[in-house]
């Protein structure tokens, strides 16, 4: 057996083992977080091992972005990496590196790892960050795998120097408006996408993005002491984040690939996933089914989300768009305040 086949065997048994304690029942925040940690820290080892395997020169890095960076992998969400160079390298200037290259993306694909992977210089990276938003965004969260640390530390004081937090928040506003556009601004879809509807994962993301370029934390608990939002608001919220990200990963589970959407295929045994189970009466019709039961356990919790979003977002000279009947929460009183330290 090679090495390379050897650790694909291993990798396939140590997340098949992590992702049986999450397929089902009722799992609380800090467990989900841990074990989607534990799922990052084994896609890391099996990153640092096949980047020895392909002899990179320690001049170079390799850095997870996206959700990848953040640590927080779900079963079958894509690894996405960059492999980060000094400036004025390139695979077509430097000898060998783009068989280094070529052999390291194989060996990732051959171990079951669904990669996706960049290959810039300091200055590319900076430069492509501000002409796209998307890769901006990815960038925000890097984080070292292994490879030169200086080199990493060169980059992220770089590209924190050239980021302007409020030309930030008025992209990932614009892009949120679009998005809810393209799922008709609703939560209620027959179908939701629990990352990208309405009141999904997305939203509540957006709202940590511009948090972290503005330098005012980068969790709930840390928007709570800058006087973001309560402390009750962040509790509400990490509960309700984990419900969402619990049933992505059971999507992912059931549907043995990534998927983001409640189809109806996938509803009744995501929601059995759960416990729920279909209700009949005693004539023996059916009177409630298990995925309808799902579907109530996340409405109304979500739908006041991408209110809360645009709240801690937006300008001061905007008016709040939640109910005036109920009490604006805290994140948005503190708008004025999260713009001047955003500015």
């Amino acid at each position: 057996m090679t090495e390379t086949a050897a650790l694909r065997d291993a990798f396939r048994r140590d997340k098949a083992a992590l992702l049986e304690s999450l397929s089902s029942g009722q799992i609380a925040a800090r467990p989900l977080r841990q074990a989607l940690r534990q799922l990052t820290s084994l896609v890391d080892g099996v990153l640092i091992q096949l980047w020895q395997n392909a002899g990179f020169g320690p001049e170079l890095s390799l850095v997870a972005v996206g959700g990848f960076g953040r640590g927080e992998l779900f079963p079958h969400s894509d690894v996405d990496v960059l492999v980060l160079l000094p400036d004025g390298q390139s695979p077509e200037n430097t000898p060998g590196l783009q068989a280094q290259l070529e052999a390291f993306i194989g060996s990732c694909w051959d171990c079951g790892l669904e990669i996706g992977s960049s290959v810039r210089s300091v200055s590319e990276c900076l430069a492509e960050s501000a002409a796209d938003i998307t890769v901006q965004t990815s960038l925000l969260e890097a984080r070292r795998i292994t490879g030169h640390p200086g080199l990493f530390k060169r980059f992220h004081q770089a590209y924190m120097q050239a980021m302007d937090p409020l030309a930030f928040m008025q992209g990932k506003l614009l892009e949120m408006r679009q998005r809810h556009t393209k799922f008709e601004n609703t939560p209620y879809a027959l179908e939701p996408n629990c990352k990208e509807s309405p009141g999904g994962l997305r939203d509540l993301q957006i709202i940590l993005w511009v948090a972290r370029a503005a330098g005012l934390g980068q969790s709930w608990d840390a928007l709570v002491r800058q006087g973001m939002a309560t402390a009750h608001e962040a509790r509400q919220i990490k509960r309700n984040e984990a419900l969402l990200s619990l049933i992505r990963t059971r999507l992912h589970l059931v549907a043995r690939r990534r998927e983001d959407r409640l189809v109806f295929d996938l509803q009744t045994p995501v929601a059995e996933s759960f416990g729920h189970q279909a209700d009949t009466t005693p004539e023996g019709r059916l009177a409630l089914r298990a995925s309808e039961k799902l579907i109530a356990s996340t409405t109304g919790r979500p739908r006041r989300w991408p209110s809360s979003t645009r709240s801690c977002c937006r300008t001061s000279k905007g008016t709040c768009p939640m109910n005036a009947a109920r009490p604006r929460p805290r994140c948005a009183r503190s708008t004025s305040a999260f713009l001047k330290r955003a500015a």
